[in-house]
């Protein structure tokens, strides 16, 4: 094999997978956007993201910012050189990694060291086995770290919210799968796509689960008990009113897939695998000797371009942001108060990017910036830097919010922030900090990184780079940067009433439908 050429080939199905969501995908969501009731949050936020959609496509930038870990499926003929295959992909990670279409995610488990090109143990994931075809078959997903946490296995028997016992059989099965969507709520992105693994062992069941996840949303299962289980879960799932981002509404699952494989007679584990709604997976067939794509997969049927949406997104945006409040950095506890639930407003000024690290940090130690009455935003952004050494942000979407839920509260006190960006709601102890002090937690669209990347109009500093660019405090000026108040400073939690009113939907699944 010419493996310049199949270096070459790799590094346009990373680009490709990064940037651009697959047919089957895109027809999904243009679904979910028509059936979804006008002039709601849930309307607005998929408006949001066919938009976004359109401008990854446009600009051929990451949909998402958390470009996730490089997943590589990989079939070759007899005799195919993996060692260089894997040399080569490895190169192409890299490449796309400085130029801007992959976000720096190999992360040192034991140092937090980031190695800023995506190459390290483990990343990325690169997965070969043979068969008898003549040519190379290459799929990558890339899966970010917000759906990825919301992964669940259960071992049956066992007891769910909700739904009671589930047994060590379908049924149960389909109890757990039901009870998988439920808790994951607004964090993994939603409305998303989940693949389930029935049997194996922990790990193999897993990987079974993931496996699922490379099956085209619009193929059927051969399997006819399978086929109606997956029927069934993504027309009831729909009936749990979690919505786009957990803000309640007419979808919450977009695809379901389920595959089966034996268990040992001590074990049955159900495995789930959690996709948010950018569903970053594509794929090649590739000629053995010239390195050449040959075909690309997930691309049947028209592609639907998002322009026509456009007029509808903006629609959909000016009906949910009427009265929208404009808010300019710094913010005072007045205004703060003066918000509740379910407002739309806009940001103008600075904001301060803080994840994990950050949080962390501040936690210890002094502030490199006055936060008083600024913003927090949970969010690592893609980051380039041109010739004159100016940072380009390429991508800023936000991160989950629950994984700081330890020291929000305690650091918006210390420090004086008046508001906190992220996506997917936080817990009962930021929900007091905000009601004792005055502040608010604002959701963003979750993998909107487009959509919010032009909202930042400039970058005016950075602190922190020894964490990493995902993890580094970002100084942005900021102009019309849209969210929805979902925890407001009179006790008010949209993710908590979303999370009580769905438990209660859930039990009316409890009785057996496959025995």
């Amino acid at each position: 094999m010419k493996i310049e050429k199949f270096q070459e080939s790799m590094y346009k199905l990373i680009v490709e997978t990064s940037t651009k969501l697959p047919k089957d995908v895109r027809r999904a969501i243009k679904a979910a956007a028509e059936r979804e009731n006008a002039g709601t949050r849930s309307a607005m936020s998929l408006a949001t993201i066919t938009n976004n959609i359109q401008m990854a496509d446009e600009q051929v930038s990451p949909i998402c910012q958390d470009t996730g870990l490089p997943t590589f499926k990989i079939k070759t003929p007899v005799g195919a050189n993996q060692i260089q295959m894997k040399a080569a992909i490895q190169n192409a990670i890299a490449e796309a990694t400085k130029d801007g279409k992959l976000r720096p995610n190999s992360v040192d488990s034991l140092t937090g060291e980031n190695s800023g090109d995506n190459l390290g143990g483990g990343t990325p994931v690169i997965k070969f086995e043979q068969w008898e075809n003549d040519y190379i078959d290459v799929r990558l997903i890339l899966k970010g770290g917000g759906c990825e946490n919301k992964n669940i296995q259960y071992s049956l028997p066992c007891e769910l919210d909700g739904l009671g016992r589930a047994g060590r059989d379908l049924d149960g099965v389909r109890k757990c799968i039901m009870h998988s969507v439920y808790q994951a709520q607004g964090q993994g992105c939603s409305a998303g796509f989940i693949g389930v693994g029935i049997g194996g062992d922990r790990s193999s069941g897993y990987d079974l689960a993931k496996e699922q996840l490379f099956r085209s949303n619009d193929d059927v299962n051969t399997n006819e008990d399978l086929r109606k289980l997956e029927e069934y879960i993504l027309e009831n799932a729909n009936k749990l009113g979690i919505g786009t981002m957990g803000f309640g509404g007419e979808t919450t699952l977009l695809g379901c897939k389920i595959g089966v494989m034996n268990r040992i007679p001590a074990s049955f584990f159900v495995s789930v695998a959690y996709n948010c709604w950018a569903f970053r997976r594509l794929g090649v067939n590739v000629h053995p000797e010239t390195g050449d794509i040959i075909d690309w997969m997930y691309q049947e049927g028209d592609m639907i371009d998002f322009k026509q949406e456009q007029t509808l997104a903006a629609q959909e945006t000016a009906a949910a942001s009427e009265g929208v409040i404009t808010l300019q950095a710094p913010i005072t506890e007045e205004q703060i108060r003066s918000l509740k639930v379910g407002d739309v407003v806009q940001i103008n000024g600075m904001m301060y990017t803080g994840r994990d690290a950050i949080h962390k940090y501040l936690s210890t130690n002094d502030s490199p910036v006055d936060l008083n009455g600024q913003v927090i935003y949970h969010c690592g952004p893609v980051m380039l830097k041109d010739a004159e050494g100016k940072w380009h942000v390429k991508a800023a979407g936000p991160t989950t919010s629950a994984r700081e839920e330890p020291y929000q509260g305690d650091i918006m006190k210390k420090f004086g922030i008046r508001a906190v960006i992220g996506k997917g709601g936080m817990g009962p102890k930021t929900l007091a900090a905000l009601k004792e002090y005055g502040g608010v937690y604002l959701n963003a669209i979750g993998g909107a990184a487009q959509y919010y990347a032009d909202c930042i109009k400039s970058v005016e500093g950075v602190d922190l780079m020894q964490f990493g660019i995902p993890e580094a405090m970002w100084h942005l000026r900021v102009e019309g940067f849209t969210a929805v108040v979902t925890m407001d400073s009179h006790g008010n939690s949209l993710h908590a009433d979303v999370d009580k009113s769905s438990l209660e939907k859930l039990a009316q699944f409890k009785e057996p439908v496959f025995n």
